[in-house]
């Protein structure tokens, strides 16, 4: 199916078929019920599909950091603050982000996780149900619309026939535990009428690695989906919840003195953050004849965050601040629309893709004063109150001419994502920051792929993209100006890959070489009177090499990724947040005296880090290495597997991640020290 996966919004909805013929060849991804396998070998963009087995064989499943690591161009911090997402850039995409993911585009069974304003999280992703996490890269991610550096998407399991049940248990360091269920089934044999179902429910608590770092989190996902012979009908719902302490950074000094620690800021204002997230969605679609689709799907939802920072009082006197308290309540929602014609020609097949996506997100957005007279952390005074609305509509086209040797495809992409602001507090000294801005602008891309061997193909592509401001970004306008900033553009960029790949009968592997030029990056310009101004600056160029390896030999499975990547400005300094080099290595080993066990071993390497645009300081380069054994026991229809896990063997002292640019210099949050995990999962086929 044409570009399924490099589509503008990941089809949640696609057709359940069976696994495609392969020629006999082993495909480097061999997803049940998917054609992801197949489409990634035809496909010219850079696709990488992360099974369900990957993401949760052996871990704790508590962070998408866990086992997103094989990717190569794809940076995946955990910060060991659950007040903050992850941290995630896609070749450099995304980098300068200080809190939640921008610059991506995420996605949860084909609803977008990524606001108009390019602004998402991944907090509610429920890895305990994924099936698997897609993730593209290079000039094909620009046809998912504005702001999309790089795609992450993540698809649940369906309901089946017979059905099944799981549990799983973890617990570890830092009184770390998770309890989480899982039940699929269908409510008919498949050759009847019926509903299939999967229910997902997980929950966890830690106290922290860091004093002050406590949190608490639940997530429930139900997918509902029923089947006929010309289609197919899907009901989404996702609610989360969660509550988390804020450890803040840590500055140079105190992070030399002692990473384990918790800076006195933290402390003094208790900072904290509590998020509540619930959201619906619904997509449909018919087959009109043997050779065109159509496919509709719609979402809404609302999220809510009350944050408290630590900010001090004096801070808040001016009177631009917004205060220390954060109270946002976000409404969102979207409809995307999506003809496909696929019609053989001969030995080709010509396929077509023609779609409208538009989505909405809707905000109230007030700040207070964390301070009553001298106590600190509780709600004070009003210091900011508007209403903010960003609308993106995107219409699109795409084309694929494919035969057995060779493919020729591309798209074009338009964006129009416009910014309304209704400040609804006015005082002296605080004028009215209301306005309107928009930016637009084309998505081209094109690329080809060619069998060079029997098992060996060549691919390349290239396009252009845009990056808009979020709505915090375009907030302020400079000089003290009243409105949004409307001298604040989309950063513009090119990008282009080529590389080549192979699978053969022991594995497959592929190398790419890529180079992304961007003019007009958005960065801070001016931290004053409590509001933070962003610029316009010059060029950016970022290339790089990425490597991966899947194999199999004998009794041993190996998984490794590289990137290489020079990422500097036009004068020279290099861009925060990425590391010139980034590996992973994992080799799985099973005994041929106990096929049923496994024992694991990864490492991580993470190269110097810039903190800040003027690259005064670096988090040092930093090596790690973890061991897992796990263990599958089956009786009949049971299948028991406990696992034990060992992160950070070396009891490294590193930071695992740093706060681009933070203003006050607490660029550095620690990573935990060697922690120690265990835990059983329990399924049964009904």
């Amino acid at each position: 199916m044409l570009l399924s996966i490099c589509a503008a919004a990941p089809g949640a909805w696609a057709l359940e078929t069976e696994e495609p013929e392969d020629d006999g060849a082993l495909a480097p991804v061999v997803v049940r019920g998917s054609r992801a396998g197949a489409d990634r070998w035809a496909s010219p963009a850079s696709i990488d599909v992360v099974t369900a087995d990957d993401l949760k064989d052996g871990r704790p499943q508590i962070s998408l950091a866990e086992g997103l690591g094989r990717v190569p161009g794809l940076i995946v911090r955990d910060r060991q603050n659950f007040a903050q997402d992850a941290q995630l850039s896609v070749r450099g995409f995304g980098s300068r982000s200080t809190f939640g993911v921008r610059g991506l585009k995420l996605y949860v069974d084909g609803i977008p996780a990524s606001a108009p304003d390019g602004q998402g999280q991944t907090s509610h992703f429920p890895i305990g149900a994924a099936e698997r996490i897609e993730v593209v890269r290079g000039p094909f991610a620009a046809l998912y619309g504005a702001s999309s550096g790089g795609v992450l998407s993540l698809y649940t399991e369906d309901g089946r026939w017979p059905g099944d049940w799981r549990a799983g248990f973890a617990a570890g360091s830092d009184g770390l535990w998770r309890l989480s269920t899982q039940a699929l089934g269908r409510t008919a044999p498949p050759d009847q009428p019926g509903w299939g179902y999967a229910l997902s429910l997980s929950g966890f608590t830690t106290d922290g690695a860091r004093p002050h770092s406590a949190a608490s989190q639940g997530t429930a996902n139900l997918k509902l989906s029923r089947q006929n012979a010309d289609g197919r009908l899907v009901l989404l719902l996702n609610h989360h919840q969660g509550r988390a302490d804020d450890p803040l950074g840590l500055s140079r000094a105190e992070f030399d003195a002692d990473p384990g620690q918790t800076t006195p800021n933290a402390l003094r204002h208790d900072t904290r953050k509590t998020v509540r997230q619930t959201q619906l969605g619904a997509a449909w679609e018919r087959r009109l004849n043997a050779e065109q689709l159509v496919e509709l799907m719609g979402w809404l939802g609302q999220r809510g965050v009350w944050q408290y920072q630590a900010i001090p009082p004096a801070a808040q006197a001016a009177p631009t601040s917004a205060g220390g308290v954060i109270d946002l309540n976000r409404a969102y929602g979207g409809a995307h629309a999506r003809w496909r014609l696929e019609r053989p020609l001969g030995d080709a097949t010509l396929a077509l893709v023609a779609g409208l996506s538009w989505s909405r997100q809707h905000e109230q957005r007030r700040g207070y004063e964390n301070f009553i007279g001298e106590q600190l952390g509780v709600r004070g005074r009003l210091r900011r109150d508007e209403a903010n609305t960003a609308d993106a509509l995107e219409p699109y086209v795409q084309a694929e001419w494919r035969t057995s040797g060779w493919t020729l495809a591309g798209g074009l992409r338009y964006s129009h994502v416009s910014f309304n602001s209704r400040d609804r507090y006015i005082a002296p000294g605080n004028g009215d920051d209301s306005g309107r801005v928009r930016f637009s602008g084309l998505s081209p891309v094109i690329g080809g792929r060619v069998q060079l061997a029997e098992s060996v193909q060549g691919f390349a592509s290239v396009g252009g993209g845009f990056e808009t401001p979020t709505l915090n970004e375009a907030a302020y306008s400079p000089s003290a100006q009243a409105g949004l900033n409307r001298h604040l553009q989309a950063s513009r960029q090119r990008s282009a890959e080529i590389g080549l790949r192979g699978r053969h009968g022991w594995g497959a592997w592929t190398a790419t070489w890529f180079d992304v030029r961007t003019k007009d990056e958005i960065m801070p310009a001016l931290n004053q009177g409590g509001r933070t101004v962003f610029r316009n600056a010059g060029r950016t160029h970022r290339e790089g090499l990425e490597l991966a390896l899947d194999a199999e030999l004998g009794t041993l499975t190996l998984a490794g990724a590289a990137t290489l990547m020079q990422a500097r400005f036009a004068d020279g300094h290099r861009i925060p947040g990425i590391p010139r080099q980034q590996l992973f290595a994992q080799i799985d080993w099973r005994p041929a005296w106990a096929q049923d066990a496994v024992l694991g071993l990864e490492a991580r390497h993470t190269g110097r880090v810039p903190v800040n645009d003027a690259n005064s300081d670096f988090a040092r380069a930093a090596a790690v290495l973890a061991l897992t054994a796990r263990h599958d026991f089956t009786r009949g229809a049971w299948r028991v597997q406990p696992f034990v896990r060992i992160d950070n063997l070396g009891n490294r002292r590193y930071a695992g991640s740093v706060i681009v640019n933070e203003g006050n210099g607490r660029f550095f949050e620690p990573a935990a020290g060697r922690s120690v995990f265990v835990g059983v999962d329990v399924r049964a086929r009904r």
